[in-house]
C-alpha cells in the first residue's frame, strides 16, 4: 500500500513539477520583481536606482494617469458589455439550437484568434479611412457630402477592441448555456411561464456566472491592451496600457511603469476574487 502510494506522489510530481517550475519562472518571480521595480528610484537615464521609495505610486495622483485610468475602464467596460450583447444571442442559438453543427461554428469563430490580429486591425483601418469603404459608399449613396472622421476616435477604438475581443466572450457563454438544466426549463413552461418570463426569471439567472466569467476573460485583456489605440486611435488616445508601455520604451521610468503595472494586477486580482464569491473559476478556462 505504501509502495504505490509513493508512487501515486512521484507521478504526479513528475506531471506537476514541470508546469510548476513554469508558472514560478514565467509568471510569479517576473511580477515579484516588478512589485520590487515599484518601490525602487528612478536612474538618471532611465532603469531603476537600489533604494527604497514610493515616489512612483505618489506620482499616480497625477491627473494625467487618474484621467488615462478612467478612460481606460470607461472604454473597457463599453466594449465588454457589447461583446456581451453580441455575443450572447449567437450562443444561445449555437448551444440550444444548432447543437450538432454547434462545434464545428465554435470552431469557425475560433479561426480569427490564430491568425494575425494587426492585419485584423488594419483592415479595420481600410475601413474606416476618409477614403475607405465605408465613407466612399456613404458619399455614393449621396448620404455624406464629405468624409466622415471615423479614425482615430474613441467610436472606432471600441469596434476595434470587440473585434478583437469577441471570440473570448462567446467559449465562456457557450460553456454556461450548454450545461442549462433542461428539467428546470422544461417546468417554468409547464406553470404556464412563457419564452420570455422563462428566459429572464430562469435562463439568464442559470447563465449569469458564464456572463460574469465573460466579462472578466474580456476585461483582463482590454484594459491592457495598447497596439489596438496606437493602430486605430493612432497614438491620439492613450490608455493605461499604452501609458505602461511608454514608460517602459520611452520616458524610460521603470518604477512608474511598475506601479501602474502593480495596480493593474491588483485591479485583476481583485476581479477574480469577487468573481470567486458569486460563481465557478472553472467557467474561466473555458478557453
Amino acid at each position: 500500500m505504501t509502495t504505490s502510494r509513493s508512487r501515486f506522489n512521484f507521478t504526479a510530481l513528475v506531471y506537476i513539477l514541470p508546469l510548476t517550475l513554469a508558472l514560478l519562472l514565467l509568471v510569479v518571480l517576473p511580477l515579484l520583481y516588478v512589485g520590487a521595480m515599484s518601490f525602487m528610484g528612478r536612474g538618471a537615464y532611465g532603469g531603476t536606482i537600489r533604494r527604497f521609495t514610493v515616489d512612483a505610486y505618489e506620482s499616480l495622483a497625477d491627473f494625467t494617469y487618474l484621467k488615462a485610468v478612467g478612460r481606460s475602464i470607461c472604454m473597457t467596460l463599453k466594449s465588454s458589455v457589447l461583446c456581451i450583447l453580441l455575443g450572447y444571442p449567437f450562443t444561445f442559438i449555437v448551444a440550444r439550437k444548432w447543437k450538432k453543427s454547434g462545434k464545428l461554428l465554435m470552431f469557425l469563430l475560433m479561426i480569427p484568434v490564430y491568425t494575425s490580429s494587426l492585419a485584423r486591425l488594419y483592415s479595420l483601418v481600410i475601413m474606416f479611412n476618409s477614403s475607405g469603404l465605408i465613407n466612399t459608399a456613404l458619399m455614393k449613396l449621396h448620404i455624406i457630402s464629405s468624409p466622415l472622421q471615423i479614425l482615430y476616435t474613441n467610436g472606432s477604438i471600441t469596434i476595434g477592441l470587440v473585434q478583437y475581443l469577441l471570440p473570448f466572450a462567446v467559449m465562456p457563454l457557450y460553456s454556461s448555456i450548454e450545461k442549462l438544466d433542461e428539467a428546470t426549463i422544461e417546468a417554468s413552461y409547464d406553470l404556464g411561464a412563457g419564452k420570455i418570463k422563462t428566459f429572464i426569471k430562469v435562463i439568464l439567472p442559470m447563465t449569469f456566472p458564464g456572463i460574469i466569467a465573460a466579462f472578466i476573460i474580456l476585461f483582463v485583456p482590454a484594459i491592457g491592451t495598447y497596439f489596438i489605440t496606437d493602430v486605430i486611435g493612432g497614438g491620439t488616445v492613450y490608455m493605461i496600457g499604452n501609458i505602461i508601455c511608454n514608460q517602459f520604451l520611452s520616458a524610460r521610468n521603470w518604477p512608474l511603469g511598475a506601479a501602474l503595472s502593480v495596480c493593474v494586477v491588483i485591479f485583476i486580482l481583485l476581479m477574480l476574487y469577487l468573481y470567486s464569491r458569486i460563481g465557478n473559476l472553472d467557467d474561466l478556462g473555458a478557453m
